[in-house]
């Protein structure tokens, strides 16, 4: 592998060097083959069922001699298979979207500043920073590394990390498991190793939902019913009329009728348009499942930092054992300079976390930051057992100063203080802390630069002090939180800071009220508690205090084991296992890992709390939406299929031929895909509890509401097929002309279920508007011109007949609304 011999600078390159080099190299990702994928869809497309049916049927035709028929049927599996076509296309290019936005991402230096930005965007050149949890994104070449380490497991099979060190190359899509460093992009794409290896980066791989199977099976059954009826039929119109060939015709017809072929493609555009919803929303969906689950979400346990406020800290103050607490300012006495000197050099100097920049700001700003000349020497982390970090650096002669920042109480413990001063610097941390502060205790230690130990408690540490950082509350989240209650949804704070501060701000945010606002369960009682013991606790308990990230899965289970559907926000590598065990793991996009983002079934790129209410709440919505379209479509075959089958029964000419079959198609995929889709969330939906997880898509209240609402609208054009029965072709174009109409207004009917009836938004009115104009004028074009008249075996409707179409059809909607009163009532329950 080849450096690249062009010295970048420093501070790493610039926007515009960047995009020449990403136009002559290509993205950082191997190639896809989109044209095969191309034809590999319309293939798909043009081998459906439907599709076989319909040139079936173009086939008999013209064995009957009806060029016409057949020629007229071939220029609608032109135009519905071009629908289709594109719908998938649409489909398929928004996932491809979402793979994009899901691949891994990587922090680097452009313009002489950290930016955060997809890996496909790199080039060769470009200075990548590291931290633990990163996914390496291309080929590095190591310039600084401190305790560095790297799980390679997917090159070599070797499980242990393994070390490395500045020199070392580092390959894309190995993981970092310790430590931080920098490194310069030596390769890119197919140039790096794991390309000419041919392995693909992680991103969202194509998987079936539990909608998905479940649809699925509900295909097959419905397919192979109506294969059997369709063979029955053909059997019996052959042997009563004793024109085979014309049966067969009969049967295709019934077989098309009875198919819900629509099914597959009207839930995953839902799918895909809610992503993309989501995507608005700030909300990346990386599993289509957690968007099924989203609506049954009974529990949402959020961090505190960055989600519940603004993840902006500043230093509020500063206190010490001699000089008490005092806001930072230039005056501040030689123990109080001293105590913010260590708090900087306890943090590094690119910092990423917000306390560890809120605190090198203040260092500049009062003149509290490390000697340029200081460098670091080792780095001592936070370990589970001891909340505390430390940083060595090296000092003028031999000596190396220590700086150690973290928990107070590890802090005190580390120093070893009497049991007089622990218990006061106790008592200021819970002041501090009741004021809604984050508070860190300071101290420092010196050491021969040459023989540091391997482990922190290798120090003699004096305590400096305490630091207060303020992170106020997002001013949106009381008004979030009241909202998630209203909705049935428990919010539930998990943090690891000190109880105190943890108490203070649910209080702000509505979380903890009342009795519940002092009940606060930290991590060692917790580890003190069995099974049953914390599944008491977890009912009267909406606060989670000093919580390491492995307890977080221990509580995700114990909710689950209470019943119920867990949202769990995190973002660092410890919080895979939770995220992963929980229904809808939810990783924090800016300040994340990669592995919470692998782990994660979605994406707070903006990571606040509104973001997952609003995901709440389009959770809700598709699921309403799907059911609605769900009745629609069982509603609208239900007539379809009555007229195969009835004209049969009584001996009678064929009433629906496929090119009426066909004509419908065009209006049920458009109304299930657009209409139904953009129906907004229904009134007082975020005012019920959520839906049960157990609750199926198809039940028996969606069956028995689509199935009444087709059997009376069949009821009702059997009755005009009756009245004018001795005129065949005249009573075909009176039935399907109502059918058309009672189509539409059944579209108008099944877009609100609730009582509470609000006025359509505007874009939800063009919609119906330009549907029902266009469905209407394709209607007028077949009655009014000759040809397309007799291909479709229609007549011209006299005034009264028309008359009588219209009052046939606006009696269907009465009775449609009738259904929605009497028998809906399943449907408007927290399903929709």
């Amino acid at each position: 592998m080849a450096v690249p011999t062009t010295a970048e600078p420093a501070e790493g390159l610039t926007s515009a060097e960047a995009a020449a080099r990403l136009a002559a190299q290509g993205a950082n990702a191997l190639p896809a083959a989109r044209e095969e994928r191309r034809w590999r869809l319309l293939v798909e497309v043009v081998t459906e069922p439907m599709f076989l049916l319909l040139a079936a049927c173009g086939a008999i035709y013209l064995l009957l001699g009806d060029r016409g028929e057949a020629l007229m049927l071939l220029g609608f599996v032109v135009i519905v298979v071009g629908m289709t076509y594109a719908q998938k296309r649409r489909t398929e290019r928004s996932l491809a979207a979402l793979r994009s936005m899901a691949s891994p991402r990587a922090l680097v230096l452009r313009d002489g500043r950290p930016q955060r930005i997809a890996a496909q965007g790199l080039v060769e050149g470009d200075l990548v920073l590291l931290a633990e949890g990163d996914r390496v994104p291309a080929d590095l070449v190591l310039l600084a590394a401190s305790n560095l380490a790297f799980d390679e497991s997917m090159l070599t099979g070797e499980s242990v990390p393994v070390s490395r060190s500045a020199g070392a190359t580092v390959h894309a899509g190995t993981l970092v498991t310790g430590g931080t460093g920098r490194g310069r992009v030596a390769a890119t794409g197919a140039r790096s190793a794991i390309g000419r290896i041919g392995v693909s980066m992680a991103t969202i791989a194509p998987q079936a939902t539990p909608i998905q199977r479940q649809t699925r099976q509900v295909v097959r059954q419905v397919a192979t019913g109506g294969l059997l009826l369709a063979t029955l039929l053909c059997l019996l119109y052959g042997w009563l009329q004793g024109d085979w060939l014309r049966g067969l015709l009969a049967g295709l017809t019934l077989a098309m009728a009875v198919l819900p072929e629509e099914l597959p493609v009207v839930l995953t555009l839902f799918l895909s348009i809610a992503a993309w919803r989501l995507v608005r929303r700030r909300v990346l969906a990386r599993s289509m499942p957690a968007i099924e689950q989203l609506g049954a979400t009974t529990v949402l346990c959020v961090d505190k930092t960055g989600t519940l406020t603004v993840n902006r800290m500043a230093l509020a103050q500063l206190w010490s054992e001699r000089s008490g607490a005092m806001v930072p300012g230039a005056s501040m006495p030689a123990d109080l300079r001293a105590l913010l000197e260590h708090a900087v050099l306890a943090s590094h100097r690119t910092a990423f976390d917000p306390m560890e920049a809120a605190l090198g700001a203040a260092g500049d700003q009062w003149g509290a930051a490390a000697p340029a000349s200081w460098q670091p020497l080792r780095d001592y982390p936070v370990a589970p057992t001891l909340l505390v970090m430390s940083r060595a650096w090296r000092a003028p002669g031999r000596l190396a100063a220590v700086a150690a920042k973290g928990a107070p109480e590890a802090v005190v413990a580390l120093c070893g203080l009497a049991p007089a001063r622990a218990a006061a610097v106790t008592a200021q941390v819970a002041a501090l802390a009741q004021q809604g502060l984050r508070v860190l205790g300071v101290a420092c230690a010196t050491a021969d630069a040459a023989a540091l130990p391997a482990v922190q408690t290798g120090f003699d540490f004096t305590f400096l002090g305490l630091v207060a950082l303020a992170d106020p509350l997002r001013p949106e989240v009381p008004a979030m939180v009241a909202q998630c209650h209203a909705a049935g949804v428990r919010v539930v704070m998990i943090t690891g800071d000190h109880p105190a501060t943890a108490i203070a701000i649910a209080r702000q945010a509505g979380i903890a009220t009342g009795a519940a606002a002092a009940a606060c369960l930290n991590g060692p009682e917790l580890d003190r508690l069995d099974a049953a013991q914390l599944a008491a606790r977890l009912a009267a308990t909406s606060v989670f205090c000093r919580i390491a990230p492995q307890q977080k899965l221990r509580l995700v289970r114990a909710f689950q084991a209470g019943g119920a559907t867990v949202a769990m926000t995190g973002d660092g590598v410890n919080d895979a296992p939770a995220l992963k065990a929980a229904d809808i793991g939810v990783a924090m996009g800016a300040r994340g890992t990669d592995v919470a983002r692998e782990a994660a079934a979605l994406v707070l790129l903006g990571e606040d709390f509104g973001a997952l209410l609003a995901a709440v709440g389009e959770g809700r919505r598709l699921f309403a939406n799907l059911r609605k379209a769900l009745v629609f479509i069982v509603a609208i075959h239900v007539p379809i299929v009555g007229l195969s089958v009835l004209p049969v029964l009584w001996h009678g000419p064929m009433l629906l031929m496929p090119a009426h079959i066909l004509f419908l198609q065009l209006i049920i995929d458009p109304a299930c895909s657009v209409i139904f889709a953009a129906e907004p969330l229904e009134p007082g939906a975020m005012r019920q509890p959520p839906r049960s997880p157990s609750m199926q898509l198809f039940d028996r209240a969606v069956l028995r509401c689509g199935l009444l609402q087709g059997g009376g609208l069949l009821g009702l054009l059997t009755g005009m097929y009756l009245w004018l029965q001795d005129a065949a072709d005249m009573a075909r174009t009176a039935v399907f002309v109502t059918l058309v109409l009672a189509n539409l207004g059944l579209i108008f009917s099944n877009r609100r279920w609730r009582a509470a009836e609000v006025r359509p938004t505007a874009r939800r009115n063009r919609y119906l508007a330009v549907g029902s104009l266009l469905a209407a004028a394709v209607l007028a074009l077949v009655l009014g011109v000759a040809p397309l008249r007799s291909l479709f075996a229609f007549v011209r409707l006299d005034l009264p007949t028309v008359a009588v179409c219209m009052l046939t059809a606006v009696l269907g909607v009465a009775w449609f609304e009738l259904v929605k009163l009497v028998a809906g009532r399943g449907l408007a329950g927290p399903g929709l």
